[in-house]
């Protein structure tokens, strides 16, 4: 009888973005991730590219961004704020764009976690690649009041699980280590989301 609850099933691979089936791809990992996501990173192979990764994210940002300033759009008009239109549109627009320099913050800071708490098993390249997918729960960040989970189930629970199950380490680990990189990711987003408040207000 296996000791692990959830194992890698052998020869099984975890679904990934391809250039050559973008749409279907996409959608694969979607469902994958926020479905299933123990399954997914127990059968995730860490190594491999990085091009395919920073497209899915810019795919799933771009979605999320478009459908984040239409909601916006709507509220601004709704309410007679027509002079926020622009920012709303820029913000979409910068979200989209810088959210694979984004996705490379999170994997920073979760290598310094992982190689603090779980041991030297990391590199950059496999933590991002982790990241990207985790990214998937970003695609429901546009929905009012659901997007503030979006981001912390992204960075903390999916981040967390991808943890355990690639590194093959201890349930109490991994939270520990996806604690620890929360926190500061955490308070860079309040901070930022306080300053882009105060320039738009401005």
């Amino acid at each position: 009888m296996p000791d692990c609850i959830i194992c890698a099933m052998p020869g099984a691979t975890s679904p990934e973005f391809s250039l050559e089936r973008p749409l279907p791809s996409t959608l694969a990992v979607i469902r994958a991730v926020l479905l299933t996501p123990r399954s997914f990173y127990a059968n995730f192979s860490a190594e491999g590219p990085l091009r395919e990764p920073i497209i899915f994210v810019l795919l799933v940002s771009a979605v999320t961004g478009a459908l984040a300033a239409v909601v916006a759009l709507v509220s601004n008009l709704v309410f007679g704020q027509l002079g926020a239109v622009l920012v709303t549109l820029l913000e979409a627009l910068a979200f989209a764009l810088l959210s694979p320099l984004a996705v490379g913050v999170v994997a920073g800071v979760y290598l310094l976690s992982i190689n603090t708490f779980v041991g030297k098993v990391a590199n950059f390249r496999e933590v991002y690649r982790m990241a990207a997918y985790a990214w998937s729960a970003m695609v429901l960040a546009w929905i009012p009041v659901v997007g503030a989970f979006a981001v912390t189930y992204a960075l903390m629970v999916l981040m967390g699980i991808g943890v355990r199950f690639v590194y093959r380490t201890s349930l109490l680990t991994a939270v520990v280590t996806a604690l620890v990189a929360f926190v500061p990711l955490g308070m860079a987003l309040i901070w930022l989301r306080v300053a882009t408040a105060g320039l738009t207000a401005a």
